[in-house]
């Protein structure tokens, strides 16, 4: 259900899409385990972005800055809004273990194994 942007590359679903749970424990046979796999990477994505806004916005801060600056600086506004219009660290994460994409493993079922 993903579309394609301009760059050519599948891009994350931006609404409430239906998904087969029987996709989603293809790789690890246990949905649940699928769920924490996601869960995991979605949290991963979610500190990445966060790193880079931080960065980018650390960029724009002065120590003495006023109520007036504040509201007046564009280019934190612009660079906020694009972060918000970003998808969802979840959907992400979710379309990446569809796409194989996460590399993920279980070390007490490695165990077991032996």
């Amino acid at each position: 259900m993903s579309t394609v942007n301009n760059n050519n590359k599948p891009a994350v679903a931006s609404s409430t899409v239906t998904r087969d749970l029987r996709e989603l424990d293809k790789g690890t046979d246990n949905i649940y385990e699928s769920l924490v796999i996601m869960g995991k990477r979605a949290n991963q994505i979610s500190n990445n972005i966060k790193e880079e806004l931080h960065q980018k916005l650390s960029e724009f801060a002065s120590s003495n800055d006023n109520l007036e600056e504040v509201f007046e600086n564009r280019e934190q506004i612009e660079i906020s809004k694009h972060y918000e219009k970003l998808p969802k660290p979840t959907l992400v994460a979710v379309q990446e273990f569809l796409d194989d994409k996460i590399y993920f493993r279980n070390p007490a079922k490695e165990a077991k194994e032996i």
